[in-house]
């Protein structure tokens, strides 16, 4: 009995609704009190406060009037199932709107109270932090996803902790068969000591941006990559782990490479051509002039005793002079055309298929469809250098002594063909070792935009075939801006 009653007295006494309603208004966490047709009777300060309404307001709505139409019909659905006893409780995330038209999100439960009359305690949680995270996240993850380039991140013992699509699609493997594997799985064995520095680096917090280095894929091949690495900090801000990103550049090295031999070839033929017209100045020009010296001291030195010799001797001069004027406009002209730019192509063309026939004596039929529109002189040039190559590998290789040139045109595009029906030649075998008039060709043609195939076979001839726009697309690029 004393027991009993010592147990009793023990008991706390039980809380007025004065402390009840003050833990309603001092939690965390919205609360209100609906009816079964979602009319809230109370709600608590931090509800009110989330949503920017007061308590007297909020009595005045509608629990569906605080979302917008799509989540409070989700909403209202559920509770419907609610005051039907199909459920006792349910739980919805959704958004709310506040007096402001502003958005946040929370976390909806709702519960039967038990009395009579029944009432609905819904409790809302604002998530809206956690939920902007979680988008973002999932934003992150997409961009990851949809990246070309290989995102990894690992631990300070260089052990792979993620891998992305672009990883695998980059070094082969899966995401499986990388997470939990040393990063060196991708470092070339000759790298690994390079890798360990880097290492050390982002240990003590260092970044790395744009380095270009060799990795290594699944499948063996290696490939340039251009690496950028910075380190993942914790809370106190050491270093917990590092996030690396991996571009594979192997192409942009090949057609760097590539360009670098182009233009490395380019100077090769303008070397040539230098050596070329200075063979021509110095063993045809300058000793024709120098014959020419010689003949007018020996005049000086020796008068004709007659008028009638000295006319002869003197016409002698007048030809060597005039042998040389035209040999100098011939090289004047291989190097620039004044009919390009005064006549145009078709005119340009013409006489140097009349010029080259009679140089090299070789006969040249040259047609010629009728060319209407402008032609811009990036374009006409192109066409010249063109003609003039093909001729002189014509001339030089083909073994016969007649040639056929046609320039014809469309609307859009002008179209050379140069053809002899000679020796002919591997094309691929040509390219191969370098040929630096057909590289030449192609490259004039690549910087307007145009096209050109070479078609050769021993013993059957050569044609070559040209596509160039009338207007080229570098101009096109200038005047549009």
């Amino acid at each position: 009995m004393l027991f009993s009653m010592a147990q009793t007295a023990a008991q706390p006494a039980m809380p007025d609704s004065t402390v009840f309603r003050d833990a309603f208004n001092a939690s965390p966490i919205g609360i209100a009190v609906e009816n079964l047709e979602g009319q809230p009777l109370f709600a608590n300060r931090f509800l009110c406060s989330m949503l920017g309404f007061s308590e007297e307001e909020m009595r005045g709505k509608h629990c569906v009037d605080f979302s917008p139409p799509e989540d409070a019909k989700k909403d209202w659905a559920l509770f419907e199932q609610l005051r039907a006893g199909l459920i006792d409780r349910y739980q919805i995330d959704k958004r709310f709107v506040r007096r402001d038209g502003s958005l946040v999100w929370g976390r909806l439960s709702i519960s039967l109270l038990n009395r009579t009359p029944v009432l609905v305690v819904a409790l809302v949680e604002d998530i809206t932090k956690k939920r902007t995270a979680e988008q973002a996240q999932l934003k992150n993850a997409a961009i990851v996803g949809l990246s070309e380039d290989a995102m990894i991140s690992g631990n300070l013992d260089a052990v792979i902790e993620s891998w992305s699509a672009g990883a695998e699609r980059i070094f082969g493997y899966t995401e499986s068969e990388a997470v939990g594997q040393p990063i060196t799985i991708v470092i070339p064995p000759e790298l690994q000591d390079v890798e360990h520095k880097i290492l050390e680096g982002l240990r003590m917090g260092a970044c790395i941006e744009h380095y270009e280095s060799i990795r290594i894929t699944k499948a063996g091949k290696k490939i340039n990559v251009s690496v950028s690495i910075a380190p993942i900090t914790d809370s106190s801000g050491g270093t917990m782990g590092f996030l690396k990103i991996a571009r594979d550049i192997t192409e942009q090295k090949r057609a760097e490479a590539a360009f670098a031999d182009v233009s490395r070839k380019m100077v090769e033929i303008q070397e040539k051509e230098r050596m070329r017209i200075a063979r021509d100045l110095h063993d045809d020009i300058n000793q024709r002039l120098a014959l020419l010296a010689v003949q007018i001291e020996q005049l000086k030195q020796n008068s004709p005793a007659s008028a009638a010799e000295l006319n002869c001797r003197l016409t002698d001069v007048w030809e060597v002079i005039n042998e040389v004027s035209r040999e100098v406009q011939l090289i004047s002209h291989q190097l620039h055309s004044p009919r390009l730019e005064l006549l145009g192509v078709v005119a340009a063309l013409r006489g140097l298929c009349r010029e080259f026939a009679a140089r090299h004596s070789v006969e040249i039929d040259f047609r010629n469809d009728d060319i209407t529109q402008p032609v811009r002189h990036e374009i006409s040039l192109c066409l010249f250098r063109i003609s003039q190559e093909a001729l002189h590998n014509a001339a030089r290789h083909s073994g016969v002594k007649q040639f056929e040139m046609r320039l014809g045109s469309s609307a859009n595009h002008l179209y050379l063909t140069v053809a002899d029906h000679g020796a002919g030649f591997d094309v691929e075998s040509a390219m191969d070792k370098g040929g630096l008039g057909l590289l030449s060709m192609r490259e004039r043609v690549r910087l307007v935009g145009g096209a050109i195939a070479i078609e050769s076979k021993p013993t059957v001839g050569t044609t070559i075939r040209v596509r160039v726009p009338l207007v080229s697309e570098h101009s096109s690029q200038l005047e549009a801006r």
